[in-house]
C-alpha cells in the first residue's frame, strides 16, 4: 500500500508528496540498493531489471506520478498564470545578495535553522522576514558553526544509507534521509528563488523523515545501552516537553495578540512582527501604544510604507497633520503606486487645506487603483467642502456605484440635495439607497428628514421610528423626530422626544430652543384653554 500525504493546499506540497510516493514505493516496497543501482547506472550496465527498475511495475507507477504532478503544474499554470511570483529584497535578503558566497552560505545557515527547529521547536515566529534573521557576510561569523554541523550530520547519515553492510539500515535511513530532504527542495532556493527566509509550514513534510530518524536512532541507542529505563525516561521526556510546546503553541495562535507578541522576543529585529503588533493594538482603539510599535517597524526598515501609511493614518486622527503629512509623502516616495497613502495624503492635505494638492493626490489614487470608492468619497467631501457641489455628487455616485452598499457616500447625497433645496433628488436618491441597504439607520433618518420638509409626515414618522428602534440612543433621531411632530401638530409627542433627546444629549445644537418654543407654545394654549 503506498503512502499518500496531502498536507495543505499548496501545490508545492502536492509535488512533495508525489517524490515521498516514489521513494516509499522504491525503498520499501521493491527494496531497491541506491547504492548499487548508482554503480550500475554509472557504469551503463544495461541489467537494470535486477537493480529492481522494473520490479513490480515501479518504473510504471513512477511514469504514473510524474504524469500526474505534470498535470497538475500545467493546470495551476492555467489558472494562476506562468508568470513568477514578485519578490522583494526583505522577503529573501540572501537570494538578493551579489555575491555568490553570500547566497551560498545563508541557504546553507537556513538549512540550519530549519534543522533546529525540527530537532528542538522552542523559537517559532509566524514570519521570519524584515531583518529577522541577519546575513552572514564573512567567514568570521560563529553562526558558520551551524552549517558545519549540519553538514557533518548529513554526511554521516548519507555514507550509513549507501554503505551500510546491513540492508534494513540502509533502508531505513535512506527512507528517512528521503522524507527528510525531498520535500524541503521546493523550499531550498536550489530552483528558483522562494518568497521567504524560514517558514515553519514547510518542515511539516520533512518532519516524516525526521521521526523516522529519531525513531531508528532511539532503537540502536536501546539495543546497545545497559540502562534502559533512563534512556526510555529520557525519550519520554522529550515527548513530554513537545506535547507541551505544542499545546503552548497552539494556544498562541487562538488569538493574533499573543501571536505576534510571541514573535517579539523570536524575532526583536523584525519590522513586520512590530507592524502586526501595531495594528493589533491600533484595531482595539490603544493609539499610543501602537504609534510605539509603528515606530519601531518603520526605525528598523525605513522603507516599510504600510508601516508608514498606518502611522500616518493615526496621526493624522490624532490633528498631528505634519508628521502625518511628512510620514505619507514619504511613503508615496518610496511606493509611487500605493494608492491607499496617495488617499490619505490628500485626507491630510484637505484638513490643512491646502485643497490642490489634495485633489491632486485623490485624483493619484484613483489612477493607481481605478475601482476605489472610499477615494471617491473622499473627493466628493473635498468638492462639498469647495462648494462644487456637481462635482460631489459625481464622485459619490462613483463611489456607490463602485461600492453600493456605501452608507456614507448615499448619506452624504442626500444630505447634499436636501441642503441645497432639491428635495424631490434627495427623495430619489434616499430610496435607491434603502433599496440596496435596507438596514442603515442612518439612511431612514436622511430620508425621513427630507421627507418631512416634503410633508409626507406618515411616512417620515416612520422612517424614524425604525431608525430609533435600530440606534435607540441617537439624541439627533428624537430631536428631529420631535421638529417633524411639532410641525405636524402632534405636541405631546414632540415634547416627549424633545426631552428624551435632551436627555441623551443635552448640549444638542437647536434641541433647547425647539423645546423652549414648544413648552411656551403649551402654556399658551393651557391659558386660552382655561380661559
Amino acid at each position: 500500500m503506498h503512502f499518500v500525504c496531502l498536507l495543505g493546499g499548496s501545490y508545492v506540497q502536492v509535488y512533495s508528496c508525489k517524490g515521498l510516493n516514489a521513494v516509499f514505493d522504491a525503498l520499501v516496497i521493491n527494496k531497491i540498493n541506491l547504492l548499487k543501482l548508482i554503480q550500475k547506472l554509472l557504469y551503463k550496465d544495461k541489467a537494470l531489471e535486477n537493480a529492481g527498475l522494473l520490479r513490480k511495475g515501479l518504473l510504471f507507477r513512477i511514469t504514473l506520478l510524474m504524469c500526474g504532478g505534470a498535470s497538475i503544474l500545467y493546470i495551476r499554470w492555467r489558472i494562476m498564470g506562468t508568470g513568477p511570483p514578485a519578490f522583494t529584497e526583505v522577503d529573501n535578503p540572501a537570494s538578493f545578495a551579489d555575491s555568490l558566497f553570500v547566497r551560498a552560505i545563508n541557504y546553507n545557515y537556513y538549512y540550519s535553522l530549519n534543522a533546529w527547529l525540527l530537532l528542538c521547536p522552542w523559537w517559532l515566529c509566524f514570519d521570519w522576514s524584515m531583518g529577522c534573521i541577519p546575513l552572514i557576510k564573512s567567514v568570521s561569523d560563529w553562526r558558520i558553526i551551524a552549517l558545519a554541523a549540519l553538514w557533518f550530520c548529513l554526511i554521516g547519515l548519507i555514507c550509513q544509507a549507501l554503505c551500510s553492510e546491513d540492508s534494513h539500515k540502509r533502508r531505513i535511513l535512506t527512507l528517512g534521509l528521503g522524507f527528510l530532504i525531498i520535500p524541503f527542495l521546493p523550499a531550498s532556493n536550489l530552483f528558483f528563488r522562494v518568497g521567504f527566509v524560514v517558514a515553519e509550514r514547510v518542515i511539516y513534510l520533512p518532519s516524516i523523515g525526521y521521526c523516522i530518524l529519531f525513531t531508528y536512532g532511539f532503537s540502536l541507542l536501546s539495543k546497545q545501552a545497559k540502562k534502559k529505563k533512563i534512556l526510555a525516561v529520557a525519550v519520554l521526556g522529550i515527548l513530554l516537553i513537545n506535547v507541551m510546546r505544542c499545546a503552548l503553541r497552539s494556544s498562541q495562535w487562538r488569538s493574533e495578540e499573543q501571536l505576534f507578541r510571541s514573535a517579539l522576543s523570536v524575532c526583536p529585529l523584525n519590522a513586520k512582527v512590530h507592524y502586526n503588533v501595531g495594528k493589533n493594538l491600533a484595531d482595539k482603539g490603544n493609539q499610543s501604544a501602537a504609534i510605539k510599535y509603528y515606530r519601531e517597524a518603520v526605525r528598523l526598515n525605513p522603507k516599510y510604507v504600510h508601516a508608514m501609511n498606518n502611522l500616518g493614518n493615526i496621526l493624522k486622527e490624532r490633528n498631528e497633520l505634519h508628521e502625518a503629512e511628512e510620514l505619507l509623502s514619504l511613503a508615496v516616495q518610496i511606493q509611487p503606486d500605493f494608492a491607499a497613502a496617495w488617499m490619505n495624503l490628500g485626507i491630510v492635505q484637505n484638513s490643512l487645506r491646502r485643497f490642490e494638492e489634495a485633489e491632486q493626490s485623490y485624483w493619484t489614487a484613483i489612477k493607481h487603483r481605478k475601482k476605489y470608492p472610499d477615494c471617491y468619497y473622499n473627493l466628493g467631501r473635498l468638492y462639498a467642502d469647495l462648494n462644487r457641489h456637481i462635482d460631489a455628487l459625481n464622485a459619490w455616485r462613483n463611489a456607490t456605484v463602485l461600492k453600493p452598499e456605501h452608507s456614507l457616500a448615499w448619506n452624504n447625497m442626500i444630505i447634499l440635495l436636501d441642503n441645497t433645496g432639491n428635495l424631490a433628488q434627495a427623495e430619489a436618491v434616499g430610496r435607491e439607497a434603502l433599496e440596496l441597504i435596507p438596514n442603515d439607520h442612518s439612511l431612514m433618518f436622511s430620508l425621513a428628514n427630507v421627507l418631512g420638509k416634503s410633508q409626507k409626515y406618515k411616512e417620515s414618522e416612520a422612517l424614524f421610528l425604525k431608525a430609533i428602534k435600530a440606534n435607540p440612543n441617537a439624541a439627533s433621531y428624537h430631536g428631529n423626530l420631535a421638529v417633524l411632530y411639532h410641525r405636524w401638530g402632534n405636541l405631546d409627542l414632540a415634547k416627549k422626544h424633545y426631552e428624551v433627546s435632551l436627555k441623551l444629549d443635552p448640549m444638542a445644537p437647536g434641541t433647547k430652543e425647539n423645546y423652549n418654543l414648544l413648552r411656551r407654545k403649551l402654556e399658551q394654549l393651557q391659558k386660552k384653554g382655561s380661559a
